[in-house]
């Protein structure tokens, strides 16, 4: 099940979140939706992780967490 990450700064990357993301778990799949017109990130992100439990500790650690000013 993806986790919805929000509240992104718009200069996140894939790879950001998916370093950021590993500290707990393997990432499977990171996708990072853009504006169609503007092809700009519209600020929040869908995680997978290989095991429910990486997911779980994730959301734990980073709920709420301050990260690239946001």
């Amino acid at each position: 099940m993806p986790i919805y990450v929000g509240n992104l700064s718009y200069d996140v990357t894939e790879l950001d979140l998916k370093e950021v993301f590993a500290d707990y778990g393997i990432v499977t799949k990171v996708k990072l939706p853009t504006d169609r017109e503007t092809g700009k990130p519209r600020g929040f992100a869908f995680v997978e992780m290989e095991s429910k439990a990486s997911e779980l500790e994730a959301i734990e650690a980073l709920n709420n967490a301050e990260w690239m000013g946001y």
